[in-house]
């Protein structure tokens, strides 16, 4: 749909406060926003998130596999980390669902990543779109099902402009043709590949949808723009271009601390896999490769002077275990897996070297940037809006969030669900007895004190919180016959 199309079909509906945000947006009050976003990126491998950790906890694969990240790092410095950030659901179509709407996957009703997003959800670029904003995605977006690479899909969701979007592929390699963009690399038979071999940096993927950021930022730079670029790394197949390929060595990698624990002893949803990748090299090239392209992303801005008068977010959909508890990928209530980067930059309105240690979760995403941004909310919004805490101020409510394993659909009642503190850790799954992790006491979680007496008042107000969540959002999961009795038992005290 084009620009002035899409203005007229939302005329009839568009209220009086989002008349004032297209007002204030024309005026040159409203900021920009610009997020990027990467696929499966551990935040242990970020230099501000390694400042918040213990030594031991920072240097998981040893004391010389380390990438440092001083651009990515610099956003930190100069606006705020959180270091509760989780996926609602940590694998990657859920996750994205619940940032784009403000609401738990079941009810997008994404619980896996061959499901598409519901016609009737509306995401940020929706509202901000309505408010006078010229929006736009490039990248990876894996909420339209099974198609691969399925450039600009049809329904885009109030991303005006997403030409550059594809619905799913870790492709490694992008090119501008006269029909449109397309994967450069090609197997023997003509069919798109992920081969990295012959990528440079104006094709391989990542610095590809860098430069159609810039040239999307150079077409609006005169009027107020929201922008997200998904960048399909650090993601498998492990592999970059050069000189990023050979930058870091796997002969300096330690493997984790976690790595041999017994599998006796640990719960279906933290087994160790029989086979499990723990190197680190190319998962660091990739890495520094983003880290550089946020460099240009910054560089860009300033030269046009827009960087202050932009909303920068570097965030992802969800972790990657990298080895830790001798598991590879995501999908996983461990921090490794669930955790995810968020760090913000707005010196108009976020101090410099703000630190968030709330708990949150994508849900959260969405009433928050649009309360920071004067946008009006769908109305249909799970998460929370927490924009005072980035201008130093307090929200109110529990201290707490939640996450749930993937589910064929939102029926489903098997896997497992989490409440989450910035101190400890609830999960419940239709397999295994209920875990308790202390967080502080226990960050390799490993340990289940569900059954300490000094920690069961822990446990019981987890299970209380869990519960309402459960009740409030329709989780099928706590109807499970086995989760529902560990949750009875807990509530009973």
């Amino acid at each position: 749909m084009k620009r002035r199309e899409f203005i007229k079909s939302t005329a009839t509906t568009t209220s009086a406060s989002a008349l004032g945000g297209m007002a204030m947006a024309a005026s040159g009050d409203q900021p920009n926003l610009l997020i990027v976003h990467c696929d499966e990126l551990n935040f242990r491998t970020l230099g501000c998130y390694r400042e918040t950790l213990s030594t031991e906890q920072a240097l998981m694969w040893g004391p010389h596999a380390v990438c440092e990240t001083p651009h990515i790092d610099s956003l930190a410095k100069e606006g705020a980390l959180c270091t509760k950030f989780y996926a609602a659901t940590p694998v990657c179509s859920p996750s994205r669902s619940s940032l784009m709407s403000g609401q738990y996957p079941q009810n997008t009703p994404v619980t896996n990543n061959s499901t598409h997003l519901d016609d009737g959800v509306i995401t940020f670029a929706h509202q901000l779109g309505k408010a006078g904003y010229t929006t736009g995605y490039a990248g990876k977006w894996h909420l339209d099902g099974e198609g691969k690479p399925q450039w600009a899909p049809e329904r885009n969701f109030g991303f005006e402009d997403n030409r550059y979007m594809f619905n799913r592929g870790h492709w490694k390699q992008f090119e501008l043709t006269p029909e449109g963009p397309e994967v450069k690399a090609k197997d023997g038979n003509g069919r798109a590949s992920y081969s990295v071999a012959g990528a440079d940096e104006e094709s391989f993927a990542t610095d590809w949808l860098t430069d159609r950021t810039i040239d999307f930022v150079d077409e609006h730079k005169d009027e107020p723009f929201a922008y997200m670029v998904s960048i399909p790394d650090p993601h498998g197949p492990d592999t970059v271009r050069a000189p990023y390929d050979t930058m870091f060595d796997d002969a300096t990698v330690e493997k984790p601390r976690t790595y041999g624990k017994d599998p006796d002893k640990a719960p279906s949803w933290a087994k160790p896999a029989a086979k499990c990748m723990w190197k680190m090299a190319s998962y660091h090239g990739m890495i520094k490769c983003i880290d550089d392209n946020v460099g240009r992303l910054i560089e860009a801005l300033k030269e046009r002077d827009l960087y202050d008068k932009t909303i920068l977010i570097f965030t992802a959909d969800h972790g990657d275990m990298r080895g830790e508890h001798g598991l590879q990928n995501k999908g996983f209530p461990m921090e490794a897996s669930g955790k995810i980067p968020f760090v913000i930059r707005w010196p108009k309105s976020i101090a410099t070297g703000t630190k968030i240690d709330r708990a949150m979760n994508t849900t959260d995403f969405m009433p928050t940037i649009l309360a920071m941004m004067n946008g009006e909310a769908s109305g249909k919004e799970e998460g929370r809006d927490l924009s005072p805490l980035f201008s130093g101020g307090e929200v109110k409510g529990q201290d707490v969030t939640f996450m749930r394993g993937t589910t064929k659909s939102p029926e489903d009642q098997k896997g497992w669900i989490a409440a989450v503190t910035p101190t400890h850790k609830l999960i419940l799954s239709d397999k295994d007895d209920a875990w308790l992790l202390n967080l502080e006491e226990d960050p390799d979680e490993l340990v289940n004190v569900v059954n300490d007496p000094k920690e069961r008042p822990v446990a019981v107000k987890l299970a209380k919180q869990l519960k309402r969540y459960a009740t409030k959002t329709g989780d099928a999961k706590v109807k499970h016959p086995h989760t529902g009795e560990m949750l009875d038992e807990l509530l009973a005290g």
